[in-house]
């Protein structure tokens, strides 16, 4: 039922729960339709005379009693959202809560709390869905150690923690670390194991379970191996060792997130499990290693240490991304991971900040705290990490971090807590730097160069663009990693960081015997929008030469936005940078993967919000249409060369996802997009006829469907892997992308009639969903009709999954900076998601906060 008036959470309100909770026994009985839960809760008074509240949701209240006293009516207060035990009815010291609830994990659509998945049983607790299981101090400062008993005629149960006891039909399970609620898991279904072990660095066994559907099996290997490697960087890296006897993990096919920490029990998206060449791209089995170690490496930051309130989610979150970068860097290529992050982070982050949604690292309030899941608060949090890292050097950032889980083991902490370890440990007054976590939006960085008698001077200046509450920033701390490279290519003063702490400063480098080319924001070093006027040769120059692997590819990035953006207005397409691009690929020595990023175009959301910072209403359409035009100029100026990268990145023998044969394939596909605008998709059909496993095949589809020339592919493939639900799930959502704009509105609607189309599972909604929104011109379509398909779906989903639903309407983020006809069909779209009855709390803080922007 939609909340009449949604009540905001403010963190300046905060308040330490007025009981501690020593030990919590759960007892389920499950059944599809009337699952009993029955908890007993120990806990003690820390505030005289405080009322008992408890979170609580769905729940069918049988029965509750304090110390054996069954309570009356008179004793509490039941509402839809929980239970409040009157002060009366409480004793004055430590006592047992004993409550008996009924729920029904099968009608759980939501995906929140105990639901079912194809007969599987469930949970997903992260933010608040242990209010759905039981009634309880639903909050992440409130943490207890669980024991817990799992009842049904199924061969699998499985609980947080080690195993203590089982017989037929029943399993018992503790947990001797104190979490909280929203750590808590539970799995029971006809499952199989892939097992393996681990013995950690001071001897301990541990053993590794990655429990599956029967069948799924023979495609568990490589999460397994995923799992050891990330198990042994955490003890080199971080002196973290693991701290259970077991560690399991479970592949779910409905999940509304892609993994979950729990403690020792992490619940996956399937697809973020499974893997084989046939079925897995290489851009997959990367992120399946990524996502296994950033669930693993929440069990310190995160579990060991959990955040003391949702205020301060970046905390646990951003450290943990930050983390899995570190470990994909050392796993594969450092720089390639870093260009990708910083993709990312530009293309779901900088767009954040720039629209409705933009918020603090550590907002001030929420409504649904769902919906701070963010792009801000994960890969700008981990950003927040990395500058914090580059301030105090790797040994300082060392000696901070075990100070923090020396200190922090086993509490709930804050982003006050964080800072001060470093400040304690290095030294430092990181009062400015602070900042990063309360200021909202993206900082912006021009500079100015001045050149005499050997000394060159860099003078930079900072502005962060007012946003709603914050109209005027103060100056933030900016690690700014420069490097100078002289006329010849040879770099004269080799990377260093530059601490920015004013609005202006001047920094100078003397002794120079000729004016140097900069090399500014080494790395990438600062998540800020670096703006300096420079030249198509200054720009193909660093291309050839800078040392930098980041900044050569910034150097062949800016040099395409700059030649699309130009071709947006009619131009021609730019010869600087197809000849910069010509010398680039044919650099043999450079690494596959970086190359296969420097020809990869900006996609077309890129060059919109280029077009939108300078003052141009983007046309979506011309975009797409200068897209394609470079990319066939490209192809015809080079396609001798991009045809012998295209056989020459061939890699015979067996199938291996490692970096090496990977980056090969990414530089081969790289090459067959641009060869395929030319050719008639003559050589992707080639490719897909005879490719051997999914990364080519895939790809070549994707090219086909850019040529018109995909049909039978792609009725092919549907034949191949229907019954496959994660490798139809890539059939949805490539044609999709890759759809001709003009007709994208109405494929997106066939296929959403398909029947394969489940569109309650999060999986294959994303897909279509997902798939369309990522086409730029089609969902932007000019008769609207993109909007309104969208609208739909979301108010079809909205009652069903509300989570899901809210996540998916940041599609509409950038309404605002289109023409005045686009946004009149977009805020009408809006309009009826906000005007819907029974719109959830999920859905009606994002609407509104989406349609308010031109307000």
């Amino acid at each position: 039922m939609k909340d009449a008036t949604p009540q905001t959470i403010r963190l300046a309100d905060y308040a330490p729960y007025p009981f501690t909770l020593d030990a919590v026994t759960l007892t389920f009985r499950l059944a599809p339709k009337a699952t009993r839960v029955i908890a007993k809760i120990r806990l003690t008074p820390r505030q005289p005379g405080a009322a008992l509240a408890l979170d609580g949701e769905h729940l069918r209240l049988i029965s509750a009693a304090i110390d054996g006293q069954s309570l009356s009516a008179e004793d509490y207060i039941l509402t839809d959202t929980g239970l409040t035990i009157h002060p009366a009815a409480l004793p004055d010291a430590a006592f047992t809560l004993a409550t008996e609830v009924e729920i029904a994990p099968e009608g759980n659509t939501a995906l929140q709390g105990l639901y079912m998945s194809r007969g599987m049983y469930c949970t997903q607790c992260e933010a608040q869905g242990f209010r759905r299981i039981t009634f309880y101090p639903d909050r992440p400062d409130v943490m207890a150690r669980f024991t817990v008993r799992v009842e049904a005629d199924l061969p699998v149960l499985l609980s947080n923690g080690n195993p203590t006891a089982s017989g037929p039909g029943w399993a018992e399970w503790v947990d001797p670390w104190p979490k909280p609620a929203y750590l808590f898991a539970l799995v029971a279904g006809d499952l199989v194991a892939h097992s393996g072990s681990f013995t950690t660095m001071s001897g301990r066994k541990v053993a590794l379970n990655i429990w599956v559907r029967r069948g799924d099996e023979d495609r568990c290997g490589f999460a397994l191996g995923a799992l050891q490697r990330a198990m042994k960087w955490d003890e080199d890296a971080y002196g973290r060792e693991y701290d259970l006897d077991i560690f399991n993990i479970v592949a779910v096919d409905d999940f509304n997130m892609g993994a979950m920490e729990n403690k020792g029990l992490n619940i996956f998206n399937a697809k973020l499990v499974l893997a084989s060449p046939d079925t897995t791209t290489d851009g997959e089995y990367e992120r399946i290693e990524g996502v296994i170690a950033h669930e693993y490496f929440h069990n310190w930051t995160g579990n060991r240490i959990t955040c003391r309130d949702w205020f301060q989610l970046c905390l646990k979150e951003g450290l943990t991304v930050f983390r899995d970068q570190q470990f994909t860097s050392d796993m594969r290529s450092g720089p390639v991971k870093r260009i990708e992050d910083v993709l990312t982070l530009r293309a779901r982050q900088f767009r954040e900040d720039q629209g409705p949604l933009a918020h603090a690292v550590r907002p001030e309030s929420y409504v649904e705290i769902n919906n701070f899941y963010t792009a801000t608060v994960y890969e700008k949090g981990a950003e927040v990490i990395g500058m914090l890292r580059r301030l105090v050097g790797d040994a300082g950032y060392r000696r901070a971090l075990d100070l923090y889980f020396d200190r922090h083991d086993g509490q709930a902490a804050t982003i006050e807590d964080w800072l001060a370890v470093f400040a304690d440990a290095t030294g430092r007054d990181l009062g400015q730097f602070k900042r990063w976590y309360s200021d909202v939006g993206t900082p912006r960085l021009s500079v100015e160069e001045h050149w005499q008698e050997g000394t060159y001077t860099l003078e930079f200046t900072q502005v962060t663009p007012p946003t709603p509450g914050q109209p005027e920033k103060a100056p933030r701390v900016i690690p700014i990693a420069v490097g100078l490279l002289s006329p010849n290519g040879d770099e004269v003063v080799p990377t260093q960081v530059l601490e920015m702490t004013e609005a202006r400063q001047r920094f100078s480098f003397s002794g120079l015997a000729v004016r140097p080319v900069p090399s500014l924001l080494r790395g990438f070093s600062a998540p800020v929008v670096l703006e300096r006027s420079a030249t198509a040769a200054e720009r193909a120059f660093l291309l050839a030469h800078d040392t930098d692997p980041f900044n050569r590819w910034e150097a062949g990035r800016s040099l395409a936005r700059e030649a699309l953006c130009a071709m947006v207005a009619g131009a021609a397409p730019a010869p600087e940078h197809i000849d910069a691009v010509g010398r680039l690929i044919r650099d043999g020595a450079a690494d596959p993967a970086f190359r296969a990023l420097c020809l990869r175009l900006p996609g077309e959301e890129e060059i919109a919000t280029a077009l939108f910072e300078r003052g141009t209403v983007p046309d979506p359409d011309a975009i797409h249409a200068a897209r394609g035009r470079l990319a066939a100029a490209l192809a015809q100026k080079h396609e001798a060369v991009l045809s012998e990268i295209h056989d020459a990145m061939a890699v015979p023998g067996p199938y291996a996802p490692d970096a090496g044969p990977a980056g090969k394939r990414a530089l081969r596909l790289a090459a067959l997009a641009l060869l395929s605008r030319i050719d008639g998709g003559r050589r992707a059909q080639a490719l897909f006829d005879t490719a051997p496993n999914m990364t080519e095949t895939l790809g070549a589809l994707a090219c086909l469907i850019e040529s018109g020339q995909a049909d039978a592919a792609l009725a092919g493939f549907r034949a191949r892997w229907s019954a496959d639900r994660l490798v139809m799930d890539k059939w949805f959502m490539v044609q999709l992308a890759h759809a001709d704009p003009a007709n994208a509105p109405a494929l997106a609607a066939r296929l959403a009639a398909d029947p394969a189309f489940e569109w309650k599972n999060p999986n294959r909604f994303r897909a279509l969903m997902g798939g369309f929104a990522a086409n730029h011109a089609g969902f932007h379509h000019p008769s609207g009709a993109g909007y309104s398909f969208y609208a739909d779906w979301l108010i079809k989903l909205d009652p069903v999954n509300p989570q899901m639903a809210a996540r998916m309407s940041t599609a509409f983020e950038t309404w605002p900076r289109y023409d005045a006809a686009r946004q009149a069909l977009a805020q009408a779209a809006l309009a009826r998601i906000e005007a819907l009855p029974g719109l959830s709390r999920d859905m009606g803080e994002m609407v509104a906060r989406l349609a308010k922007a031109n307000r």
